[in-house]
């Protein structure tokens, strides 16, 4: 009887190293955080380092857990074990549709700035070829997957090094042409929070979601040799990727420019790099934000696929979805996550107004609900560790104050979208979607009484798990 294929362990570290660093670095840093800015002015440096403390407690939490013991299904699995098999359920189709959805927002954004290169070629044709170029990748074993990711990366990282070298360089006048600003634009235009307290609080609320992916590193490393030394370089850098790339990148754009400059609004380092004389400004972002795009794309295929392919072990997806191929990669979860994330862009192209802008609205809250499921998660799990005398690889910092404090953190800022005009919809649609899966959930493990491992099964879906594997082989000449 043959036995089933397993996922192969083929990501190296330095696959693993710029998954992380490319997880919490998004097209939406590039762009998005212009509106971030004209919100709170200056002050939204305290609202990134307000968010950044949260993710890094998060992270470190993860990481206590996933080094402990590291599993392809990462907080899912851990949900599973500490709340019981409803949450695992729950929060893996959660995070599954999360990055489905992405899929369409990411692969439209990439078509749009393809046909501003290539106008005689339509969007949807370039959206098409984008989804099945990164499908192929991901199709073909995961090691394409991490060396993709590694050269996406390390174009981000390369464009917010120089970035940064050379914004320092003109802060301290070292740019011929370029007059140092001092701080007339941190406190010369309204002051360092032009618009008070509550727009830095509201700012929190736009730029926290900026962070989500840093937990893609702790999926990826179930596929790795050594998951657990991945997960502590991955969970120990975040503190400086967090530093270095977002407060360090918007501490020069609102350093050198003024907040209220309507091209901060438009694209902030856009606006820098004219500000140094580099031609072609515009042309370059465009490389770098089509770079994080099709790294988005490529990422939010493999974490979709992943989780998929996790729920499928644990019984809460399709069998079938969970067989490998000879090269070690779930292709059937692949592919599942392919065509949903295809009907998606389709929606965005017929009906963005309405039908996707309601799907993307239902995913507005799911990484706020999923950072306070791994915090719940971990509370429970390290008081077991803890009274059955187990020893950690990785702990939690002040454990459980400063679990604690995530906790109520994370509740917080789930409770203040419902104040902000931009976030209402997200938060009460997210909600509804949650409680539709969580009950869902319930319903299916209404008879088990307290939490189980992950990967508990019946002995006759034990059996019949087996039998198909075998039948598959013989099938295949195996």
């Amino acid at each position: 009887m043959a036995s089933q294929p397993e996922l192969h362990k083929t990501l190296k570290p330095r696959h693993l190293s710029m998954i992380a660093i490319a997880g919490v670095i998004g097209a939406g840093l590039f762009v998005g955080s212009g509106a971030a800015i004209q919100q709170a002015g200056p002050g939204i440096l305290l609202a990134y380092a307000a968010a950044g403390v949260v993710v890094i407690l998060v992270m470190r939490m993860l990481g206590e857990m996933a080094a402990a013991n590291p599993e392809t299904g990462s907080f899912s699995s851990y949900a599973d074990k500490a709340l019981g098999r409803w949450a695992g359920f729950s929060i893996g189709w959660l995070y599954a549709w999360f990055w489905i959805i992405v899929l369409g927002i990411e692969a439209t954004a990439g078509a749009a700035i393809m046909h501003r290169w290539i106008p005689g070629v339509d969007q949807w044709i370039w959206a098409l070829a984008l989804m099945i170029a990164l499908t192929l990748t991901n199709v073909w074993s995961v090691k394409s997957y991490g060396e993709f990711e590694f050269w996406f990366a390390s174009v981000k990282v390369t464009a917010i090094v120089l970035f940064l070298v050379a914004g320092v360089a003109a802060i301290l006048g070292l740019i011929p042409g370029v007059p140092a600003p001092g701080t007339s634009n941190l406190l010369g235009h309204g002051g360092f929070m032009p618009n008070g307290a509550d727009a830095v609080l509201a700012g929190i609320l736009v730029v926290v979601f900026s962070f989500f992916g840093a937990e893609i590193a702790t999926i990826a490393a179930g596929e790795s040799k050594d998951p657990v030394t991945a997960v502590r370089k991955a969970v120990n850098s975040t503190v400086w990727r967090i530093l270095v790339f977002y407060i360090g990148s918007m501490a020069i754009v609102v350093t050198l420019l003024p907040w209220d400059d309507a091209s901060v609004a438009k694209s902030p380092y856009v606006a820098v790099i004219e500000r140094f004389g580099i031609p072609g400004a515009g042309t370059i972002m465009d490389i770098v934000v089509l770079t994080s795009v099709l790294s988005c794309l490529n990422s939010g295929l493999y974490t979709a696929s992943r989780m998929i392919f996790s729920l499928s072990t644990r019984g809460d997806a399709p069998t079938s979805w969970a067989r490998i191929s000879s090269r070690g990669v779930p292709v059937r979860s692949v592919l599942v996550s392919t065509v949903v994330g295809f009907i998606t862009v389709g929606l965005n192209y017929l009906w963005p107004d309405t039908v996707f802008l309601f799907l993307v609205n239902t995913s507005g809250a799911i990484a706020l609900f999923v950072w306070l499921v791994i915090s719940i998660s971990q509370l429970i799990l390290r008081r077991r560790a803890d009274a059955a005398g187990t020893k950690l690889e990785i702990r939690m910092w002040l454990f459980p104050f400063l679990t604690w404090f995530s906790i109520i953190a994370i509740a917080a800022l789930i409770v203040g979208m419902a104040f902000f005009d931009s976030t209402r919809d997200s938060l009460w649609l997210s909600i509804g979607l949650a409680a539709v899966v969580v009950a869902i959930g319930a319903v299916r493990y209404r008879r088990q009484r307290g939490p189980v491992g992950p990967h508990e099964h019946t002995p006759s879906e034990d059996t019949a798990e087996v039998l198909e594997v075998d039948a598959e082989a013989h099938g295949h000449g195996a």
